[in-house]
């Protein structure tokens, strides 16, 4: 069965028209014949919206009862069961009220989809995952809804729905989008002008990222090569030397110019591996690019404009920029150069040749490490100059040889000089032993004039195969010294991947090991900490770096105090002190940091092991105590129970005035039940976190009646003094409420029946401050503590009063708000309750929902 096409209508903001489009595109496909049906539709009570729906097929809501509440959702079964070719469901991103077949709706589309049903959907650019902390930082509200990019990317069709935030405001105005009492909130938060533009901003880069990813396939599958000027794309040329920050920095400039163009740096390393760049210089360059918002890329090929030029085409770049070449002027007359080859070749790409101050000063000298030790080379001059002039001295000596056997004779030993020390002493003997030759040996003698031609080219041929068997002998000895390096590299990579291996603590293990191997003083792993993540490199202070794991005397605290830095990933970096090290070493002291991440990684995954223990002990302990409570849970319901049987049996006929006292008594009993199982629930959230909170500003004044009222007559006789000028607290309705009936029930408890508690409150320093006052026994202040502890009153371990949750519970929901509970002493006896809150802001409002 072939799997049903998602199309979404992708919004900035609510009200700019998502399901109104929806719904004229499910009127186009009705009439063109196609079975559509309205799996769900939220009008929010718009008038157009609703009146839109027409003569559509909807597909009945799913009733689900939530907390004694009824939820209508989207009856997947039901759709499903229906099989419409299309079904529209709206607001993608919804999560579904618990009970539910699947936890959020887009869940349930992709059931639609599998089954074969096209999709109709709508999604607000706030509600993706990838943009959600932007869209928070720019509104200043938290969307706890969100869907995963990839389910929206997926879908065939994305259209963008836009309107003007001065369009979408007026609509607000006329009471097109929410009810009057909220516009004028509405349009003072969320609605402002600023806060409309940059979601539609943002709105409008996603869904191009999305077009050029479509664009890039297209073009992957046909085969296209061709640079397609869509989008500007910036092409910098990095080769790791000392000009890269000058040429990343004038591409970011240039990428600037042209609104939503990419910026991307290059580096292209030569295959055969003999130039190599800085390893040092590449790093630094790579963190400037990404704190300019570019990326970094590396590719490999021995023809590096070729290699170049492939990469620019496949991204589709648009302009390409190069530094000018760094080669002295006679390296230039013998061939042209990366920058002017490829210029020629570029075709479509514009290229940007930038000066800088290294340009023309040639590359600098040790950049290829001598093929043997300075020792042999020594060794190599000193046999030159003492075993040349003795092979003359021996053949002067011996007669009737010819002229091609000394030539043979020479080159043996310039042979020799190159075995022993390599090119630059075999060439120091190749051209003595030639002017010997010349001198000693051919006619006429003692003299370098040459008669005969064949003796010309003799000398001649021995100086070329002198010089080439140099050559040969010391690109055969570096390539053996950097096979002996590479076997060496080898066999310290095999220690240290075993180091990860096993147990112990391997961080440490290998960050010793590391400062062995290359005789160091100290090496440190360093972590930017979270807050220093998106600052550039220079701007990064000294506290911004944490200490991860250090071995040696005085290890680094922060990169620049290194001698060495290598960076792990964007937020951690190996330093190294002692020395500096050579290119070469650091490929393998990057392969020491590569290791040492995943004994990071390993390190913190047993803390946080480590960490679920007790949270798995505290979970059994908790089951243990829900489980003695079971008198509790049971006496309510017999209670609940045997008044509901009464009345329902038919051997008993009660009175008007027995059925009020049954009833009276069954409802008392469900009403503790009910209490007594959302305390625990609610600290089971609590404990694990888990526990949602909506903040709002209320009105302690408002708060407290219904505290009271919940608590019933018991409750008849608390006095309150609540000034009518207090400022409003900033909570949760619910969950104030909540820790009101706990502690106004605790204070009835303990109070004597002919002194009820007293509420009062008052507002100090930012705060509002609700004190509940009981003239019962009171508890000692080094008690105070105790009595927030869950199940436990005071060592009392009878059951006939409940478990002891409602002091705990109300200090952790309090906390939870932003606030606090502690006791105090009432004066002449007693004990006080003070709950304390943050004032309410003004213009305080919720998020707005769609």
């Amino acid at each position: 069965m072939p799997r049903g096409e998602l199309r979404i209508y992708l919004g900035a903001a609510p009200g700019v028209g998502k399901t109104y489009a929806m719904l004229e595109e499910a009127h186009r496909r009705a009439e063109r014949g196609t079975d559509v049906v309205i799996g769900l539709v939220e009008t929010h009570g718009r008038k157009h919206t609703a009146a839109m729906i027409g003569d559509l097929e909807q597909v009945p809501r799913r009733s689900i009862e939530y907390r004694s509440s009824e939820f209508a959702e989207m009856d997947v079964d039901a759709i499903l069961a229906r099989r419409p070719q299309v079904a529209v469901v709206d607001e993608l991103a919804h999560t579904n009220v618990p009970g539910s077949r699947n936890g959020k709706r887009w869940q349930d589309v992709q059931e639609l989809l599998d089954a074969g049903i096209d999709v109709l959907s709508t999604v607000n650019i706030q509600h993706l995952e990838s943009v959600n902390d932007v869209v928070a930082q720019i509104t200043g509200t938290v969307q706890r809804e969100t869907v995963p990019d990839e389910i929206v990317r997926a879908a065939e069709q994305v259209e963008l729905v836009d309107m003007t935030p001065e369009a979408l405001r007026r609509r607000m105005a006329h009471g097109n989008i929410y009810r009057p009492d909220k516009i004028d909130a509405a349009l003072g938060n969320y609605f402002r002008v600023g806060n409309l533009t940059a979601l539609r901003e943002l709105a409008l880069l996603w869904l191009a990222d999305k077009v050029d990813e479509q664009l890039g396939r297209y073009r992957d599958q046909q085969g296209i090569a061709e640079t397609w000027e869509t989008r500007e794309r910036v092409v910098v040329a990095l080769t790791g030397g000392p000009e890269g920050e000058t040429l990343v920095r004038r591409a970011a400039r240039i990428a600037a110019r042209s609104k939503g163009a990419d910026l991307l740096a290059v580096h292209v390393a030569r295959s055969d591996g003999l130039v190599g760049a800085d390893p040092a210089q590449l790093a630094r360059q790579r963190v400037l690019v990404e704190s300019l918002g570019g990326t970094y890329h590396q590719v490999l090929g021995a023809d590096v404009p070729a290699a170049l030029l492939d990469f620019a085409r496949g991204v589709n770049a648009t302009q390409l920029v190069l530094g000018a070449s760094r080669r002295g002027r006679f390296a230039q007359l013998l061939s042209r150069g990366v920058g002017v080859t490829t210029i020629a070749h570029s075709g479509a790409i514009d290229v940007h040749l930038v000066t800088h101050t290294e340009a023309g000063r040639g590359r600098r000298a040790g950049g290829v490490p001598a093929a043997l030790s300075r020792r042999r080379r020594l060794l190599g001059f000193a046999l030159a100059a003492l075993g040349v002039p003795l092979l003359t001295l021996a053949l002067t000596l011996l007669p009737d040889l010819t002229l091609a056997s000394d030539i043979l004779l020479f080159l043996a030993a310039v042979v020799a000089v190159a075995l022993v020390g390599g090119l630059w002493p075999a060439l120091v003997a190749a051209l003595g032993g030639s002017l010997i030759l010349n001198w000693f040996f051919t006619p006429p003698f003692h003299t370098l004039t040459i008669n005969e031609p064949d003796n010309l080219l003799a000398l001649a041929v021995f100086v070329g195969v002198a010089v080439s068997v140099s050559w040969v002998v010391d690109v055969a000895a570096r390539r053996t010294r950097e096979a002996a390096r590479a076997a060496a590299d080898a066999q310290t990579l095999a220690a240290v991947a075993g180091g990860v291996l096993r147990g112990g603590r391997p961080l440490i293990a290998l960050l010793d090991q590391l400062r062995e191997t290359f005789g160091l003083r100290a090496v440190s792993m360093l972590e930017l900490a979270e807050e220093a993540s998106g600052r550039p490199a220079r701007a990064r202070e000294e506290r911004s770096w944490c200490v991860v794991a250090s071995v040696g005397e005085h290890p680094a605290t922060t990169p620049d105090v290194g001698e060495t830095t290598v960076p792990v990933d964007e937020r951690i970096t190996i330093v190294l002190c002692g020395r500096r090290l050579e290119a070469a070493d650091r490929r393998l002291v990057e392969a020491f940091a590569a290791q040492a991440a995943v004994a990071l990684r390993q390190e913190r995954l047993a803390e946080e092991a480590a960490t679920a223990r007790p949270l798995a002990e505290a979970d059994r302990m908790r089951t243990a105590l829900l489980a003695a409570v079971s008198h509790d849970l049971r006496t309510p319901l017999a209670s609940a129970k045997a008044a509901v049987t009464s009345l329902r049996s038919p051997d008993i006929e009660f009175d008007e005035a027995d059925r009020a006292e049954l009833l009276a008594t069954a409802e008392e009993s469900l009403d503790r039940l009910a209490r007594l199982v959302a305390n625990l629930l609610d600290m089971s959230r609590l404990q694990a976190g888990v526990l949602g909170l909506t903040p709002a500003a209320i009105g302690l004044e408002d708060a407290v009646p219904r505290a009271l009222d919940e608590l019933g007559p018991p409750a008849a006789g608390v006095s309150t003094d609540i000034p009518a000028d207090l400022p409003a607290a900033t909570a949760d309705p619910g969950l104030l409420e909540r820790v009101l009936v706990n502690i106004i029930a605790n204070a009835l408890r303990y109070s004597p029946p002919d002194r009820p508690p007293t509420v009062t409150a008052s507002a100090h320093a930012g705060q509002v401050e609700l004190r509940v006052i009981d003239t019962g026994p009171g508890i000692p202040e080094d008690q105070w503590e105790h009595v927030f502890l869950p199940f436990q009153r005071l060592g009392d371990r009878d059951n006939q009063t409940g478990v002891g949750l409602g002091l705990a519970l109300s200090r952790g929901l309090a906390e939870a708000m932003g606030g606090s509970l502690t006791p105090e002493t009432t004066p002449g006896g007693g004990l006080t309750m003070v709950l304390r809150l943050p004032a309410a802001t003004a213009g305080m409002v919720e998020g707005p929902q769609e």
